[in-house]
């Protein structure tokens, strides 16, 4: 179970704001729930800004003077990126743009096995080539080192990146990032795609009208992929973005919503962050980042369809890759249960693909709701690990702690990288663990809902008013709504019982919901049962029928207390962990024969459940989670239940012996703590 929070809109703040403009109501409210106060917030955000002057940026001046004078004499030009889609959409803008100047131009982006950015063995391949500028794209400002070695091979460097800068930059002719404490560019979140983009606007004499036309589709693509905030300029990049996507000319883009089947016309953010970029991505983690480049750059339409069916089919082996790494991982957590005992996941398996563990760990926080690092080990030994968490727990922070048993590592909060040897990974698991123990309070994850709905904010106009919100993405996600107490009228299978629909009444608001992924028969619900649920809306179109749709993002049965069940949780989990608890802390858990029966009575008459689900029914201020999970414990040790860690799926058993259950290890365990 997942943690919400539900903000609270201000609703006469929203009526005011909604006298002075054409936004419904609805979505003002959206608004005020984000912080919005003023209503010049409110005309800056719907107000899209002029994208500001490219020669703003720190050296943008002198990385022109230094290309057009490489263009000038012919010299050769390679273009430096990097493997994901950022830096894919990157490489892709500045080459089009330095070859239909006339420029003698290469690129070169290194796979994924040779590492992230500029590397020694690349820097001397390129020399060897005749290159005389190197520019990076979306990599460089950390490359100290092979600045240096550019240096003294006699070829000049511009880099170009949006990343944090170290304290010492390298040595070239011009270090363009936004990020530098000296650049007095006013928007600084632009992803690496933004950069190149601005760059060729300076390059054009510092105006965007022809480079925004002719490469904002891409650059839209690698702003929406890199996750960086969508607000000021990125905002406006996105929004036109979108627009030249909807009629791009682009060979490759058109043949990915031909053979994707992306109606182009409705293409939204959404579709870039799910259902584009990913095909982008897959080129860097299972093939080769050239095929996504040559796709995005062919004018041959027949060229463009193969390295997009190829990309597609990488696409395929990426997604059954990571079934199959999480499958391991399920596997484990059954025979080893004891690892969700801790705050933390770590998890690592032998030749696990690198290129997916970082997609792997965040599927894993949003299954199990834990800061978790997934590693990966290959036959030389070596181990590379990804890192995702939720806020409050700090990942560069942790990797820190353990900093001496990495070859390498970075990150931030939420997300990180590291390498290290494969010898070194049990004592990572307990310097990780020992990090999360000395927290004194661990976070969980949590779904934030912008308001709750009532009954009468329903209706296609509010619904399609909401669009007006958009390009959603990170800063501005998808509006999310509470509905509580909803009362379920009907459940039915959707997909051959993939899916569930339900009909359900909401004070004077009758309709139907959508819960994908959830079959009938694992629902907590049943007709009859009050629900509420986190929703998402839309609008449905069938035969020129307009109706709301909802999209149920997460649900539970009406009444949880969700802070009392946290707070059990984490006892319970720091009592399977052997840490000390108070003795009349213990006395209130151990369950005495009523709770027992009780439990027992629910699971038989269910017969398969899960512990969450147990709990929304039967959990009140007698029967907590740590209570009931001892119950279940109990049950187990004496084979009365089937329970699966990992899925938290309890099955009763057939029993034909009389049991004992004072004689439960798990009861016994808990009386001598007394």
């Amino acid at each position: 179970m997942k943690k919400w929070k539900i903000c609270r809109c201000d609703e006469s703040k929203a009526a005011e704001f909604a006298a002075k403009c054409d936004i419904n109501k609805l979505a003002l409210e959206v608004l005020t729930a984000r912080g919005f106060t003023d209503f010049q917030q409110v005309v800056d955000f719907f107000s899209l800004p002029e994208l500001s002057d490219p020669f703003l940026i720190k050296d943008m001046d002198k990385a022109v003077e230094v290309i057009n004078e490489a263009v000038d004499n012919y010299e050769l030009i390679c273009i430096y990126g990097d493997y994901d889609c950022d830096g894919i959409t990157a490489t892709s803008i500045l080459f089009n743009y330095l070859e239909s100047m006339g420029a003698n131009v290469m690129y070169y982006i290194p796979e994924r096995s040779d590492g992230y950015g500029l590397n020694e063995q690349a820097v001397k391949e390129l020399a060897n080539r005749g290159v005389s500028l190197v520019v990076t794209v979306d990599n460089g400002i950390s490359a100290v080192g092979e600045a240096k070695l550019i240096k003294d091979l006699g070829m000049k460097l511009v880099v170009t990146d949006h990343h944090q800068p170290p304290e010492v930059l390298p040595e070239a002719e011009a270090v363009v990032d936004p990020h530098r404490a000296d650049c007095e560019s006013p928007y600084k979140d632009i992803c690496g795609a933004g950069v190149a983009l601005k760059l060729c606007a300076a390059l054009d004499g510092g105006s965007y009208d022809a480079v925004l036309q002719q490469y904002g589709d891409i650059c839209a693509i690698g702003t929406v992929a890199d996750v960086v905030p969508l607000n000021g300029e990125n905002r406006t990049i996105v929004k036109h973005g979108l627009e030249y996507l909807k009629n791009t000319d682009n060979s490759g883009l058109s043949k990915l919503f031909e053979l994707s089947s992306l109606e182009r016309n409705g293409i939204d953010s959404v579709d870039v962050s799910f259902r584009i970029a990913p095909v982008i991505n897959a080129s860097g983690r299972f093939g080769s980042p050239l095929t996504a480049v040559k796709a995005l750059l062919s004018e041959d339409t027949e060229d463009a369809g193969s390295y997009v069916q190829t990309l597609l089919e990488l696409n395929s082996q990426r997604k059954q890759t990571e079934k199959e790494i999480i499958s391991d991982i399920v596997e484990h957590i059954n025979e080893h249960p004891q690892v969700l005992d801790h705050a933390v996941l770590v998890l690592w398996g032998e030749n696990w693909h690198p290129g997916v563990i970082g997609i792997v760990s965040s599927k894993i926080l949003d299954v199990y709701g834990k800061p978790n690092f997934i590693i990966s080990v290959d036959e030389q030994g070596n181990a590379r690990g990804s890192a995702r968490s939720v806020r409050g727990f700090d990942v560069f922070d942790c990797l820190c702690h353990c900093s001496e048993l990495f070859d390498k590592f970075g990150g931030h909060e939420c997300a990180g990288g590291f390498s290290l040897k494969k010898e070194n990974l049990p004592l990572l698991s307990e310097r990780i663990y020992e990090y999360a123990d000395n927290m004194s309070k661990l976070p969980v994850q949590e779904l934030t809902a912008d308001k709750l709905l009532k009954p009468e904010d329903i209706s296609i106009d509010n619904v399609r008013g909401l669009d007006k919100l958009g390009p959603f993405g990170a800063g501005n996600p998808v509006p999310t709504f509470a509905i509580l107490g909803a009362k379920v009228l009907g459940i039915s299978p959707l997909s051959q019982g993939k899916h569930t629909k339900i009909d359900f009444v909401y004070g004077g608001y009758k309709g139907q919901a959508l819960i994908f992924s959830l079959a009938p028969s694992k629902a907590c619900f049943k007709v009859g049962d009050s629900i509420d649920m986190l929703v998402r809306l839309d609008i449905n179109s069938f035969r020129g029928n307009e109706s709301v749709s909802i999209k149920v993002i997460d649900h539970r049965l009406s009444g949880v207390k969700q802070e009392r069940y946290f707070a059990a949780k984490q006892c319970y989990e720091k009592l399977m962990r052997g840490e000390k608890l108070p003795p009349e802390f213990v006395r209130k858990i151990i369950p005495t024969r009523d709770d027992l029966v009780r439990v027992y009575k629910y699971i038989s008459n269910v017969r398969t459940t899960t512990a969450d689900h147990m709990f929304m029914s039967i959990g009140d201020d007698n029967m907590n989670y740590c209570k009931m999970r001892i119950c279940m414990d109990i049950f187990r040790d004496k084979e009365l239940v089937e329970y699966k860690p990992a899925t938290m799926k309890l099955s009763v058993l057939d029993v034909t012996h009389k049991v004992d259950l004072e004689q439960s290890q798990t009861l016994v365990k808990l009386k001598e703590m007394l």
